[in-house]
C-alpha cells in the first residue's frame, strides 16, 4: 500500500518537518561534495562518502551506498551531479528495502492476538514514557482499549510522568508504590488488561543499560510473570532509541539486542538533530524492524517508519522550501 495511501499528504509534511535539521545538513554536504563537477566521478564519490559518514549513516552502510552509485555510474556511462540526489534516494530506498524487516503498523488494523502486550525496554532519558503516551494515544484514536503498565517504579516520578500521559492519551493505567516489584505491576497490568477486555496493554519498565546483568535478569523476570497470565506475552518488545545520539543509538541497538531479545525499534527525538542519518545505518545494519520515528513534542509527533518515504524526506530537494 502506498505511503500516501495510508496516511496522506499531511502526515508527509509533517515527517519532513521533523527531519529538516538532518536534511539541511545533508543537502548542504552533498552539495559541496559535488560543487564545480557536472559528472559523478570518483572526487564526488569520495567527497558524498565522506557527507554521509558524518551525517552518521554509518560507515558500513555508506560504504554500500557508494558501490551501487559506482554500478550505476558504470552502467549509465554519464551520471550528471544534477541526478545526484534523485539517484541516492533510488539507491538507498532499494538497499534498504533488502532488509525486510519492514512493518509498516496501521493502528486500525486488528491485532494479531487480545490483549497485545508491548514491553517497552531502553536506557534513561531515550523517551520511553513519552513513546509509551503517544503510542497509546495513536491506539486511543483508531478505537482500541488501551491499558498501560507502570512497572518502572525506580525512577523518581516515572508513575507520575506515566499517569500525565494515561490522561492526556484518555487511557486507563495500572501503578504501584514507587520501589514496588516492577514484575508485580505488570502482572497486575495485563490480569487488569485481560479482566477488562482490553485491546493492548503497554508495560513501561526503568531505563537500563545492557551490560547491567542483574537490571536484564529483572526484564526476564517481567517477561516470564506475564506469561503466567498469558503464555506468549510479551508480543512485542520495542526498544526505543535517541536519535539525536547518532552511532551512539546504532551501538545501543546492537548491545541491546545481544543481552535480550528485542523485536522492534523506535528512533525518538529526531526533530532537534543533524543526525537523522543514523536511522537509515540501522535499517541496513540491524534485522530488527524500525516501526516508530519521534519528530516533535506534540502527543500526535510518533509516527508509523515507512523506509521510502523516510529516504525521500532526507535526501529529495523536491520538498526543501
Amino acid at each position: 500500500m502506498a505511503f500516501f495511501g495510508l496516511f496522506g499528504k499531511e502526515k508527509k509534511e509533517t515527517l519532513d518537518k521533523g527531519l529538516e535539521k538532518t536534511k539541511i545538513s545533508v543537502l548542504s554536504k552533498i552539495s559541496h561534495a559535488i560543487a564545480g563537477k557536472s559528472t559523478v566521478d570518483d572526487d564526488v564519490l569520495d567527497n558524498l562518502e565522506e557527507a554521509l559518514i558524518t551525517s552518521d549513516v554509518g560507515v558500513e552502510t555508506t560504504l554500500r551506498i557508494i558501490e551501487r552509485i559506482q554500478e550505476r555510474v558504470k552502467r549509465d556511462k554519464y551520471l550528471g551531479t544534477a541526478e545526484l540526489n534523485a539517484i541516492l534516494v533510488d539507491e538507498v530506498a532499494s538497499l534498504l528495502a533488502e532488509n525486510n524487516s519492514t512493518q509498516v503498523i496501521d493502528f486500525t488494523e486488528p491485532l494479531p492476538c487480545k490483549p497485545y502486550v508491548i514491553m517497552v525496554v531502553g536506557v534513561n532519558g531515550v523517551g520511553k514514557t513519552t513513546t509509551i503516551g503517544k503510542l497509546a494515544y495513536q491506539y486511543k484514536q483508531a478505537g482500541k482499549k488501551v491499558y498501560l503498565g507502570a512497572a518502572d517504579t525506580f525512577r523518581a516520578a516515572a508513575v507520575d510522568q506515566l499517569t500525565i500521559w494515561s490522561e492526556r492519551a484518555g487511557v486507563d493505567i495500572v501503578k504501584q508504590d514507587m520501589g514496588s516489584d516492577p514484575a508485580s505491576v505488570a502482572f497486575d497490568s495485563v490480569k487488569a488488561a485481560v479482566a477488562r477486555d482490553a485491546d493492548v496493554v503497554i508495560i513501561d519498565t526503568a531505563g537500563r543499560l545492557h551490560n547491567r546483568i542483574d537490571l536484564m535478569n529483572e526484564l526476564t523476570k517481567i517477561r516470564n510473570v506475564m506469561r503466567k497470565v498469558i503464555p506468549d506475552a510479551p508480543h512485542d518488545v520495542l526498544l526505543v532509541l535517541d536519535g539525536s545520539t547518532g552511532q551512539n543509538a546504532f551501538q545501543q541497538a546492537k548491545e541491546f539486542a545481544r543481552a535480550t531479545d528485542i523485536t522492534s525499534l523506535a528512533v525518538t527525538k529526531l526533530d532537534g538533530t543533524a543526525k537523522g542519518g543514523v536511522v537509515v545505518g540501522i535499517v541496513d545494519q540491524f534485522r530488527v524492524p524500525i516501526k516508530f520515528v519521534g519528530i516533535g513534542e506534540g502527543i500526535d509527533d510518533l509516527k508509523v517508519f515507512n523506509k521510502r518515504e523516510f529516504v525521500k524526506s532526507l535526501f529529495s530537494k523536491e520538498d526543501l522550501q
